[in-house]
This record gives C-alpha cells, sequence and structure tokens, in this order.
C-alpha cells in the first residue's frame, strides 16, 4: 500500500516529536539535575539577600533610636550612660552611625581634656575608608588644629594644602592653619596670598575673614579694596 504526501508529513512529525522527546530526555539526565540546583541556589541566595536586608533596615533603625537616646542621655548630662551606647555604635557596620558616634566621642574627649584620646579618634575617622569624604575632611581639620602646635610647618603644610583652597567647604579653618605654618617659616608672600583670597572669599566664617583680612593687611596687603576690586569685576 502507497504513503501519500499526507502520510509522509505525518509520519516524519511524529518521528520529529519523538526525536524531541529523546533528546529533552537526554539532556534532564545529563544536566536536569545541575540545573535544578543552580536554580535552587539562585532562590535560596535571594532569600538571603532579601532576609539580610531586612534585617540591615531593622538594625539601622535600631541604631537610630540608639543614637537619638545617647545624645538625650548627653543633654541630661549622664556621660557615662551617652558613652556606653556611643562605645557600641562607635564600632556600628553603618558608615553614617558610625561617624556620628565617633564625632561625638572626640568632642567629649576635648570637652574632658583628653588631647590624645580625641586625635586618635579622629585618626581612626580619617583612616576610615567607607566614610565620606567631607567627615574625613573634617577630621583632618579638626586633628590638626588639635596637633597645631606640636607639628611641624612642613606638616601642616602638608596635610591641608588640598583644603586651603576658594571653594573648598574647610578652606576657612584649613586655609588660616596653612598660612600660619607659611608664616613659621618665613614665606609672607605665600600666606598673604592666602590670607587675601580667605579675605575675599563671601563663604569664609565672618569671623575668619575679619582675621584674614587684619592679616592680610599686617603683611602688607590691603584685602578689603582687593576684594572690593574682585566683587566690582565679577559685577562687570
Amino acid at each position: 500500500m502507497a504513503i501519500t504526501p499526507r502520510d509522509n508529513e505525518t509520519f516524519y512529525r511524529e518521528v520529529d516529536e519523538e526525536l524531541r522527546r529523546d533528546q529533552f530526555k537526554d539532556a534532564w539526565q545529563r544536566y536536569g539535575k545541575a540545573g535544578l540546583a543552580l536554580a535552587l541556589l539562585l532562590l535560596a541566595g535571594l532569600a538571603v539577600w532579601f532576609w539580610w536586608q531586612h534585617r540591615a533596615q531593622q538594625e539601622a533603625s535600631k541604631q537610630g533610636v540608639e543614637l537619638g537616646s545617647a545624645f538625650e542621655a548627653l543633654a541630661a548630662n549622664d556621660k557615662k550612660a551617652a558613652t556606653a551606647k556611643l562605645d557600641v555604635l562607635a564600632r556600628s557596620e553603618t558608615p553614617g552611625y558610625r561617624v556620628a558616634a565617633l564625632l561625638t566621642k572626640a568632642d567629649l574627649a576635648v570637652e574632658a581634656n583628653d588631647v590624645p584620646g580625641a586625635i586618635t579618634i579622629f585618626r581612626t575617622i580619617l583612616g576610615d575608608g567607607e566614610l565620606s569624604l567631607p567627615y574625613r575632611d573634617l577630621a583632618n581639620v579638626r586633628m590638626t588644629a588639635l596637633e597645631f602646635d606640636t607639628l611641624p610647618p612642613a606638616a601642616v603644610i602638608s596635610r591641608l594644602a588640598p583644603l586651603a583652597v576658594a571653594g573648598n567647604p574647610w578652606f576657612g579653618s584649613a586655609g588660616e592653619m596653612v598660612a600660619i605654618a607659611h608664616l613659621k617659616q618665613d614665606r609672607p608672600r605665600e600666606a598673604a596670598r592666602i590670607f587675601a583670597a580667605m579675605a575675599a572669599d563671601r563663604k569664609v566664617p565672618d569671623s575668619i575673614r575679619s582675621r584674614a583680612v587684619q592679616m592680610a593687611g599686617s603683611l602688607g596687603v590691603d584685602a578689603i579694596q582687593d576684594a572690593a576690586g574682585a566683587t566690582g569685576d565679577k559685577a562687570r
């Protein structure tokens, strides 16, 4: 009995389907268990990640409450209770709470006249690469201010020169120390240049600007006139 073209098409389709089933069965026997294991591993990884995220949020919320409690203890002049809470937060894995605790501990050390202790804390902040640069710059400025009288002028300049430039948030504090360090090195021209730039920078705190005007004047630079001229140039 002859096989018609339609019968041929049906036959080939059935053969093709059977072949596909055999290939799938063979692939499953070869790779199915490994694929299933990989899928389960990925699901387990996702579950762990979601759990960690939830735990981190809970821990951050708890630490926020603890930091607030520490500040309340300080307001009540209970430094012992506050210090105990700050000591724990200073080891936090969350950079924001860690640096807040460390800065507060440094302030308490300065208040207690424990300058070496404060310097150690500021040095810890400065060396913590997980903290944002503004916090580390703050630690650098405060640490250098505490050590200023004992540091060689060159060390002060080396530490703070990157911050002692117009436009930098720490230009006032850093610039003043760098300028005085230049004076200690008998470099009045460099000092006068920095004092004049500070006097002309409206973002520098008024108290520091006032001193900068006086210091620039004592070094032969009319910082008030220079600042007014710079303002006029900008207006034109």
